[in-house]
């Protein structure tokens, strides 16, 4: 099942967020910033020993002082035209912390609207893009109960579940 929330993504009890990370994973602006601030120093601790995640990949930790018991960090694209790989990136994003959630026997997840704020993917294209790949791997695997897409402003909430409807 999929559930577009608006909302804080740090306070959700759900087994595990994604983090729309850069690509040190060691806290940044927007949710990265966020999640790092609400799940403390530790969470940066065991980021270091990460050594990093490339685009269109995806990493995880613990939640440490979050409600979530784990961390996805993936690294969105950078937006430049869309042609230069983007749309693949994006997906992979969606698809590889899915991949990682069913390895680590996590049954509710959250995700933000990864890419979309400072790497600037045109919002409508990357929600059409998040719903689908969510729905094709949830069509494939049913060892998740709940995704969540947690939209932190009310206009991007509202437009998300106009999109979801088409």
């Amino acid at each position: 099942m999929i559930q577009i929330l608006q909302g804080d993504i740090t306070k959700l009890i759900v087994d595990c967020i994604v983090n729309a990370a850069n690509s040190s994973l060691l806290g940044g602006g927007g949710v990265d910033g966020a999640i790092h601030r609400a799940a403390g120093a530790e969470l940066v601790a065991e980021c270091r020993l990460l050594s990093g995640c490339k685009t269109g990949e995806a990493k995880i930790t613990k939640g440490y002082k979050l409600p979530a018991k784990h961390v996805i960090h993936t690294v969105g694209p950078v937006y430049q035209d869309g042609v230069h790989g983007e749309p693949e990136l994006l997906r992979s994003c969606y698809r590889k912390s899915l991949e990682l959630a069913v390895q680590h026997g996590i049954k509710t997840i959250a995700f933000p609207c990864i890419s979309t704020g400072i790497y600037h993917y045109p919002f409508d294209a990357a929600c059409k893009l998040a719903l689908g790949e969510i729905r094709d791997f949830l069509k494939q695997n049913d060892s998740i109960d709940k995704v969540i897409l947690c939209c932190y402003s009310g206009t991007d909430y509202t437009r998300y579940v106009q999109l979801s409807a088409l």
